[in-house]
């Protein structure tokens, strides 16, 4: 459906006619300098609101309302993109040449999403006519790389698709990694892994925010009774490539709910797009800069260096009176504004939350008990390409559950050696480290235990071992060019390691802890991939659908006239409903669901 007409663009003058904002000295501030978030000029009457924080659901609240008429000022304190931002290599930069793109972690945006989909094709970008959105591209495979086996590569179809031509090496290779893994499974196993996934499938929801939100997805597989391969392939290797998260601790609800929508999407169900999107460029030249210019021709301000420190509740009127911030230089300073979306990750946001907000809004108190992780991206520059694969590759069986993707392959438009770098390197290996607490091959240590180079000379070895294991050399120490780790994770190889962008995790129970967009204090909106969803897992596609939430919610407070934000759910296969109800019935009569054996 075409959302980009005028109605988005509705002026909402006087939309916050009795919620303009508290006068700072109502919340004891002293004297510290007070910074209006709304510029002036002709908007001046629009009502003002002050995001905080520049990341996918700060872009996207900043988006949605500043279409609709509002005055908005994004405070983010490091870059714009946040987590999903790329950023240069620091002095990597040659002749003319751009800088070696680095990221926190590598892009991927399947089909299953819906609502980061159609704000990207609102986004202009020279030469699409579908925005930002038309650089999304479908690699043709992924892969599930075995140590000490061939690896399982599973190719990709959509429609167009145009296989690669294959050699009879290629051919012998996937024919035994096939047989290979459908033997390594027992029949049985495999026959209860599906039996158990359609369980879930025929779940109603009740049954699956309550016994299925409190089972761990390890414990629902029954994994612990099962075989290695049951173990790697199925329980730890399809959640990790897929959902990122752990499947000994994360609640079953979350895991199979992703799962649900991904058999789907490869069933053409429901679907944005191809099963596997990535972008066709360094995310900041592909998206986040396009939006970024995009907002400001909107009247978008962004205040980029600034750090929330605290927001300055007023409990004589039950507002924010102020936000207390640091500007570049450190002096900290108040902002006003009619309204305040809180667009920082969780673990920066309950930060930032003091006794009394706590107090008039119990759910901000909740998320204290959401928890987070590292999952920490490195990349690896080459002079030769390397021969892994098209697409994504999940190394099942490194002890530090690595996935990676080549890029070079997938930037058409850009010839790496010649626009990157120093001209010597032709390709990077982009990878992302999910387990930070289990030793290593090498050094035998954790990932948090090593130091920066360790963790490298580490994550190289764990690639070797899954990709040169097989007869070929794929990965060669001489085509090693360079690395570059995450510079949010310091103090490596001391005690105190600390990771300044975490990733929030789902074990059971998080689901009733996650909040709602609109918080009791009326002129305070949530956003962020913490916030309650449909998606339910920290994901961009959480972070722009909570932010419309946000929006929806500040639009409602204040009677807005304006079109509310379109938030589209996951898939729901109709053939199944009849099943749910069924389900529902035996879930009030206390009975199991009718193809749960145990």
């Amino acid at each position: 459906m075409d959302r980009t007409g005028s109605s988005r663009r509705t002026f909402v003058a006087g939309a916050a006619a009795a919620t303009g904002a508290v006068a700072v000295g109502t919340v004891a501030l002293g004297a510290v300098p007070a910074v209006a978030a709304e510029p002036a000029g002709e908007s001046a009457s629009a009502p003002s609101v002050a995001v905080l924080g520049g990341g996918v659901a700060g872009l996207t609240a900043a988006h949605e309302l500043a279409e609709r008429g509002f005055r908005v000022t994004v405070y983010e304190r490091r870059a714009l993109g946040g987590k999903a931002r790329s950023m240069d290599v620091p002095d990597s930069a040659r002749g003319s040449r751009r800088p070696l793109p680095a990221e926190h972690g590598f892009r991927f945006i399947p089909g299953i999403y819906h609502n980061l989909p159609d704000t990207m094709r609102r986004i202009p970008f020279p030469g699409n006519a579908n925005g930002v959105w038309d650089n999304l591209v479908a690699p043709a495979e992924m892969s599930f790389a075995r140590t000490g086996r061939e690896d399982l590569r599973i190719p990709l179809p959509w429609p167009g698709h145009r296989p690669a031509e294959l050699t009879l090496d290629e051919i012998r290779r996937a024919l035994t990694a096939l047989l290979d893994t459908a033997r390594s499974i027992p029949l049985h196993e495999a026959a209860y892994f599906v039996d158990r996934f359609l369980v879930f499938l025929t779940s109603c929801d009740e049954r699956r925010d309550d016994t299925w939100e409190r089972t761990p997805w390890w414990e629902f597989l029954r994994a612990d009774r099962m075989s290695y391969d049951y173990q790697r392939i199925l329980a730890v290797g399809l959640t990790r490539n897929i959902v990122a998260t752990k499947a000994e601790e994360a609640s079953t609800r979350t895991v199979a709910t992703l799962l649900e929508a991904f058999a789907f999407n490869a069933l053409g169900r429901g679907a944005d797009g191809p099963l596997d999107r990535i972008l066709n460029l360094p995310t900041n030249e592909a998206w986040i800069d396009p939006w970024a210019a995009h907002l400001t021709g909107l009247g978008v301000e962004f205040r980029i260096g600034w750090t929330v420190r605290e927001l300055a509740y007023d409990s004589a009127s039950g507002r924010i009176g102020a936000v207390v911030a640091e500007d570049p230089q450190g002096v900290r300073r108040t902002v006003t504004a009619d309204h305040y979306v809180s667009a920082m990750p969780v673990e920066h946001a309950r930060r930032t939350w003091g006794a009394a907000l706590r107090a008039a809004d119990p759910q901000l108190a909740r998320c204290d008990r959401l928890e987070t992780d590292w999952m920490t991206g490195i990349q690896f520059y080459l002079t030769e390409h390397a021969p892994l694969l098209a697409g994504h590759a999940n190394c099942i069986d490194s002890p530090w559950s690595l996935t990676a993707i080549q890029q070079a392959r997938h930037w058409p438009s850009r010839d790496f050696s010649a626009d990157y770098g120093d001209g010597a390197a032709v390709d990077c290996l982009s990878v992302d480290i999910s387990e930070w607490d289990r030793p290593g091959i090498l050094y035998g240590k954790t990932a948090k235990q090593c130091t920066r180079t360790e963790v490298a000379r580490e994550v190289w070895a764990q690639l070797k071992a899954a990709f040169n294991d097989t007869g070929r050399t794929v990965l060669k120490d001489s085509a090693l060019h360079s690395w570059f780790l995450d510079p949010g994770v310091d103090g490596l190889g001391t005690p105190n390691p600390t990771n300044e962008d975490q990733l929030l995790v789902h074990p059971v129970g998080t689901f009733h802890n996650r909040p709602k967009a609109a918080t009791r204090i009326p002129n305070l909106f949530l956003a962020g991939d913490y916030v309650a969803v449909d998606i339910d897992l920290a994901t961009m596609e959480g972070a722009n659908a909570s932010a419309r939430q946000a929006v929806n919610a500040l639009l409602d407070r204040t009677d807005s006239p304006a079109a509310r934000c379109t938030v589209q759910p996951l898939f729901r296969a109709p053939e199944l409903e009849g099943l749910k109800r069924h389900d529902r019935l035996r879930y009030r009569l206390g009975l199991r669901n009718a193809l749960d054996v145990g």
